[in-house]
């Protein structure tokens, strides 16, 4: 149940950070925000659930047979629940960012790529190839990287599904580009890493 719990408040962190982030003038880009808190809940929660809080990071790792089918089920009900009190709670707080939602094969592409990269890094990160230290730092510029790639493209760089819905950029481009990329990207990684399983 921990580790349910864990997803639920770190998805509901991320969505709630970077929507108050779009709503307002804040210090930091929405980007290196959104960077930021995913790297500190790798940090300080990759212990107890993985730190997905994103549902193409789960179906990703799904897909290299890296959490089991029931986990992958709670993992994605607790994302879009934290998701959902975000929407709610920031929309109570502030004014809610009016966010352009185009469902195009170019979003699709956008996100898509910028998925991938973030997959990629996140696959290393899995498959023990940086320094335990590193991982939140890894996986939190992976994440960034991929957000400039979408966001160049001009897609609203979202890259995650929960958080989509969570900023009110829920869309099926925005559901197929992160789910495909991520799973991609770490399809690649394992491919050109030489893992086995």
């Amino acid at each position: 149940m921990r580790k349910y719990l864990a997803e639920f408040i770190g998805t509901f962190a991320l969505a709630f950070a970077v929507s108050m982030s779009l709503a307002g003038s804040f210090p930091v880009p929405t980007p290196v925000l959104a960077a930021l808190t995913l790297g500190l809940f790798v940090y300080t929660m990759g212990h107890v659930s993985g730190t997905h809080i994103n549902p193409a990071i789960t179906i990703g790792l799904l897909s290299i047979n890296k959490i089991k089918w029931m986990d992958a089920v709670y993992y994605i009900i607790a994302q879009f629940a934290g998701a959902g009190l975000a929407l709610f709670l920031s929309g109570q707080l502030v004014a809610r960012a009016t966010l352009t939602v185009v469902d195009s094969p170019w979003v699709l592409l956008a996100e898509g790529l910028g998925a991938l990269f973030f997959g990629f890094g996140v696959a290393a990160v899995v498959y023990g190839k940086v320094a335990k230290e590193m991982s939140g730092l890894v996986v939190g510029g992976s994440l960034l990287l991929g957000i400039s790639f979408a966001a160049l493209m001009n897609s609203n760089g979202v890259l995650n599904p929960a958080v989509a819905l969570g900023i009110g950029s829920f869309g099926i481009m925005y559901v197929l580009g992160p789910v495909i990329g991520v799973s991609l990207g770490m399809w690649m990684f394992k491919y050109l890493s030489g893992e086995k399983k």
